[in-house]
């Protein structure tokens, strides 16, 4: 499915830390994060991909999260839906380990348009 008019699609990738992270050693978690790192280089080299800002709850957030709240948050704008396809399909390439990074966290795409407020 495309984007016939063009705008860019607002979207929220909202990702949640699952409880097989926790009960990773901590030498394994360093492991996750590193795949983590490469799944936010993967995303941001998508192109047709533009991220606008991040937010982590980790502060406020302890423990897994199952829905939301989530325990982070990409903002981005994206041509299509295609692309964001692509974007939550890091999820499930990039290697961590033995396993992929969707063992440790999870990922929901929130798709709207920008909101512009009539003059």
């Amino acid at each position: 499915m495309s984007n016939p008019d063009k705008k860019p699609l607002r979207v929220l990738f909202c990702i949640g830390v699952t409880q097989t992270f926790f009960d990773l050693p901590a030498s394994g978690i360093k492991t996750v994060w590193a795949g983590v790192g490469e799944m936010l280089k993967g995303m941001n080299s998508l192109p047709g991909l533009t991220i606008l800002g991040t937010m982590d709850d980790d502060q406020v957030m302890v423990g897994a999260s199952h829905a939301f709240p989530w325990t982070c948050y990409i903002l981005a704008d994206v041509d299509s839906v295609e692309t964001v396809t692509a974007a939550c399909n890091l999820f499930r390439v990039t290697e961590v380990g033995e396993h992929r990074l969707w063992r440790y966290l999870r990922v929901e795409a929130r798709m709207g348009r920008v909101l512009e407020v009539p003059a």
